[in-house]
């Protein structure tokens, strides 16, 4: 085939390539964003200082709830969500929701975690006395983007969406290689640079990585 014959089908692979390039990009634009910088906070968190918030509540359980959920013989460790008239108690007395979390039951204590993205919160009841306690901690919003940057804690859906970022960077990625080549001819520097960005982790890894 002739480099004139060749033309159109070329043009027609760059068009495509260029398509898929900027609507990957745009789609990964702000994950992009978000995941470099708090690649560089991570990397230099012993430099970060934090300043954790700790709010702690306390209350006592009223005598009706406790005697209806009070431990029987017999009864084994479970996790369980609590009771919904105990859950309710908690969001009014505690100011925190645990509707549908899973709760440790034993003999001595209800205990209820609730870990969150830059932070995290328990809520513990004893169960012979009734008194209830809430610590919750928040770490900043440094802690909470370098969090989301690892998925820690932070449900279904967001990893779902790192998941369909990855997607989109790689489609980015690729199509930047093909692009990359189908112009190389005309940019001698195209490979060496290409192989710099590939020997140059490698050798780090290799030399100062034990």
């Amino acid at each position: 085939m002739s480099a004139a014959a060749g033309q159109p089908a070329r043009a027609w692979w760059l068009k495509t390539l260029y398509r898929w390039h900027w609507i990957s990009s745009a789609i990964a634009l702000v994950g992009m964003l978000l995941f470099a910088a708090t690649g560089l906070t991570l990397n230099h968190a012993a430099q970060i200082e934090a300043h954790p918030v700790v709010v702690d509540r306390k209350a006592t359980l009223p005598p009706a709830l406790l005697a209806a959920h009070a431990p029987r013989p017999g009864d084994a460790k479970r996790h369980d969500p609590l009771p919904a008239d105990v859950a309710d108690w908690i969001a009014g007395a505690l100011k925190v929701d645990v509707h549908g979390r899973p709760a440790e039951w034993s003999p001595d204590e209800f205990y209820v975690a609730l870990p969150r993205p830059g932070g995290d919160a328990w809520v513990r009841i004893a169960r012979d006395s009734g008194e209830a306690e809430l610590e919750d901690t928040d770490r900043g919003w440094i802690s909470y983007l370098n969090d989301l940057h690892k998925g820690r804690n932070a449900g279904g859906a967001w990893g779902w969406f790192i998941d369909a970022f990855a997607v989109a960077c790689l489609v980015f990625t690729l199509t930047g290689l093909a692009i990359l080549q189908m112009h190389s001819g005309n940019r001698p520097g195209t490979w060496p640079l290409v192989g710099l960005g590939v020997v140059l982790p490698v050798l780090l890894a290799l030399l100062f990585i034990h």
